[in-house]
């Protein structure tokens, strides 16, 4: 799965140190080239996972979240230029005015 799924929860899962319930957009999309088309994929993927969360679809398929605070955490494997970092912090103050935590976090491989 991917960001480029936009209808599709890629990871959920409990953090054992937080106790909340993680829900990962994983983006291994380079942004050189297609910045725009890539921010309105990560529009309509956190469109699509507000809407699992507020919809109570979350308790339906993954019962283990019933009263743990949500997160949305996007996992990206390159790192956002200036528009998208505006983008980030957008979508960081709207997510959390609906009681929803968002962050992302660059991974690097090696």
């Amino acid at each position: 799965m991917a960001v480029e799924q936009t209808d599709i929860i890629d990871l959920i899962g409990i953090d054992q140190e937080t106790d909340e319930v993680v829900l990962t957009i994983t983006d291994s999309l380079p942004w050189e080239g297609r910045e725009d088309d890539h921010l309105f994929l990560l529009q309509e993927k956190i469109n699509t996972y507000v809407g699992f969360i507020e919809s109570g679809d979350i308790l339906a398929e993954f019962p283990e979240a019933e009263g743990r605070e949500p997160v949305i955490t996007i996992v990206g494997k390159y790192a956002l230029p200036d528009a998208a970092l505006d983008f980030v912090r957008q979508a960081e103050s709207i997510v959390a005015a609906r009681g929803i935590k968002f962050c992302h976090e660059l991974v690097q491989l090696h």
